[in-house]
């Protein structure tokens, strides 16, 4: 493991649930679009975390060094951290109201909502929030670690 890994760890989980965030807080302002540039209402975009394995080597090495004893074995195991795999559109079916007066209205009188409910959009929001938040306190206090670390060996 090296000095930076703890670092690494924090801030790919601290980018994944910034693009999270992003991404709910699309999917509440446009909870009422019915027409975009692609035709039809807004669709929700959900966010795909995946795994990122990170000192590969070391887990190559790891494979190669049989005569190690299991201690040793299981410190050199690969530290992972998360990423952004895809951003998804919602199969979800729009939500079809009557309103024959909206411009976007079909020929029987009834327009395409998003199927996005805005309490669900929040408590996401809520969540990735505070994950992102957690990240930044593991972020804080990997520094403070290392920063005690240094006066102890200056000391």
């Amino acid at each position: 493991m090296s000095l930076f890994d703890g670092y690494d760890i924090a801030t790919s989980g601290m980018g994944a649930q910034r693009t999270r965030i992003n991404v709910v807080s699309a999917n509440i302002a446009n909870a009422q679009t019915t027409h975009t540039a692609e035709g039809g209402p807004y669709k929700k975009q959900n966010v795909i975390f995946e795994e990122i394995l990170l000192n590969q080597q070391q887990k190559n090495n790891s494979n190669s060094d049989k005569g190690l004893n299991n201690q040793q074995n299981i410190s050199q195991k690969p530290l992972s951290s998360v990423g952004i795999k895809e951003i998804v559109d919602a199969k979800n079916e729009p939500v079809m109201k009557y309103e024959p007066e909206h411009p976007d209205a079909n020929e029987d009188g009834y327009v395409a909502y998003p199927n996005i409910n805005p309490v669900i959009e929040m408590v996401d929001l809520i969540e990735a929030m505070r994950s992102y938040e957690a990240n930044v306190s593991a972020f804080t206090t990997q520094k403070t670690m290392d920063t005690q670390t240094i006066d102890i060996l200056k000391g």
